[in-house]
This record gives structure tokens, C-alpha cells and sequence, in this order.
């Protein structure tokens, strides 16, 4: 039987948006959802909240990342595979722990929409008052 490759696997939520993450020793390219990061997401901000708890840990050129993402949006799957990654690597090394909890990565953001309510056109929002 041939060896098993050793991977270190967590899983991030936000919003709606789930992401499972492995990490796998390599050269440093993100794949999400089997495509580059850069192409998937289409956007230079999301790739470099994916990509931060990568370069806080000064592990961005040793791992190769394979993320899952669904559910949600582009920015809460971000979101989700930042929380993902910081977990994994918190697994790899407890050394990386004090760095990644200081910069706020390892907490999930609670955040979540609000239920609408009856009478009102959202959450919050009321229809517009009218005397008469």
C-alpha cells in the first residue's frame, strides 16, 4: 500500500459559508474549490484575507492549501476559509497559537443576518409613516 500524504484538516464558518481546509507541505499555491485562489475569488482583497494567517505564520511558501468552500457569499467564504486556515495551522504548530489568537484568527465571527419580522420590510426596517 502506498504511503498516506500527511495533511493537517479544519473547518471555518461564517455567515452561511462553510470551508474546509487541508494543508499539505508544497510551494505555496491556494486552491479553492480546485482552482487557484486568484481565480476563484477575482478579487485582491478577499485573496489576501485568505492568504494572512498564511503569511502571519511565515508558512505561505511551505504549504500547498486545498480549500472546500459553499453556502454564502464570496466575501463570508473568505471570511470562513480565513478561520479555517488559522485552525489548521493552530493544529500543525501550538507554537503559531499566540500569534494567530493576538491577530484575532482563531475566534469565529458570531455575526449572523437577522430574522426579518411581520409588518416590517426587513429586520428592522419599518414602511414609510403616513399621517393620512
Amino acid at each position: 500500500m502506498a504511503d498516506a500524504i500527511h495533511y493537517h484538516y479544519s473547518r471555518g464558518r461564517r455567515k452561511e459559508a462553510i470551508a474546509t481546509v487541508r494543508l499539505y507541505p508544497g510551494k505555496g499555491e491556494v486552491l479553492v474549490n480546485d482552482q487557484p485562489a486568484a481565480s476563484y475569488f477575482n478579487n485582491e482583497a478577499l485573496i489576501a484575507v485568505v492568504e494572512r494567517p498564511l503569511k502571519l505564520a511565515d508558512q505561505h511558501q511551505k504549504l500547498r492549501v486545498s480549500l472546500h468552500v459553499s453556502g454564502g457569499g464570496k466575501a463570508g467564504q473568505a471570511d470562513a476559509a480565513q478561520l479555517a486556515i488559522a485552525r489548521a495551522l493552530n493544529v500543525m504548530s501550538d507554537d503559531l497559537r499566540p500569534t494567530l489568537k493576538k491577530a484575532g484568527m482563531l475566534t469565529r465571527d458570531p455575526r449572523e443576518k437577522e430574522r426579518k419580522k411581520p409588518g416590517l420590510k426587513k429586520a428592522r426596517k419599518a414602511p414609510q409613516f403616513s399621517k393620512r
